[in-house]
């Protein structure tokens, strides 16, 4: 394997890392990223797919604590640990169901540097619209959303079906709009990520387990520590900067970035 694309890897990585909670979309930014720099060293969506694997093992790493408290209240009975379960696998539900339908659809129509630009574009409007309306935050902790809330916000994440649209920034919109405060809506979108991408590893390891081989490992592996460390990092300050803040910056980043890469692949 080539040491360009081990550096690749890296840097890719490193882009996962930082990008996969910020409401930027982390897909969009490695699609584009890889079209660039032409990274093809890794078959399907594979490469895409592990490191993001290594960015929740930093979420998983980082919120530990609360994980294990959710995990042994559960064992216990505990009503609040049986809430915060219930949201997470209700808001998960509306987008594996799409996903699984449209999987193919996705893949092959939808990963496009042109899709991914203009739906940048278009969930930054959104975004900053949104912060804009200064809807009434009353739902103030994860144990706290209910369940036809958590449905709502899981239609929302759908939208991030669509490359470029962004998982976070979708989750984020919806709870949003339904009233969850910004903190809690920032480190809601992290625990949906949980089963929404060890899923989607799962099934695009099994649908493309033909064509990996022992070779790809090291480049599977410098990728996934780079998202993790990377990760690890901005998350804390994600959630320390949305609280203080609001997400109106990631809007504007986002609406800037999809023109600029709508301008320059038309040309």
């Amino acid at each position: 394997m080539p040491e360009t694309s081990f550096l690749q890897a890296l840097f890719l990585g490193i882009i996962e890392g930082v990008t996969e909670f910020l409401p930027v979309s982390s897909t969009g930014h490695l699609i584009i990223a890889g079209e660039l720099i032409g990274f093809d060293s890794v078959p399907g969506e594979v490469f895409e797919t592990t490191v993001q694997i290594g960015a929740i093992l930093a979420i998983c790493t980082l919120y530990r604590e609360r994980l294990t408290s959710v995990t042994r209240g559960l064992l216990n009975g505990d009503a609040a640990a049986r809430s915060f379960l219930t949201s997470i696998l209700i808001a998960t539900l509306p987008m594996v169901i799409l996903g699984a339908l449209f999987y193919d659809f996705i893949v092959g129509v939808l990963f496009s540097p042109y899709v991914v630009s203009v739906a940048f574009i278009v969930g930054g409007i959104a975004i900053i619209v949104i912060e804009r309306l200064n809807i009434d935050q009353r739902i103030e902790s994860i144990e706290a959303i209910a369940p036809f809330t958590a449905v709502k916000i899981g239609i929302f994440q759908c939208l991030a079906l669509i490359p470029g649209m962004s998982r976070a920034g979708a989750t984020i919109i919806g709870s949003l709009l339904v009233g969850v405060e910004r903190k809690t809506a920032a480190e809601f979108s992290f625990f949906l990520a949980i089963p929404v991408i060890v899923g989607a590893t799962i099934v695009d390891l099994w649908g493309n387990r033909a064509l990996l081989d022992g070779a790809h490992v090291p480049v599977l592996a410098v990728g996934f520590v780079a998202a993790f460390l990377s990760a690890l990092v901005v998350v804390r300050w994600f959630v320390g900067f949305v609280s203080r803040h609001g997400f109106s910056a990631f809007g504007w980043y986002r609406i800037a970035l999809g023109s600029l890469l709508l301008v320059y692949f038309l040309m």
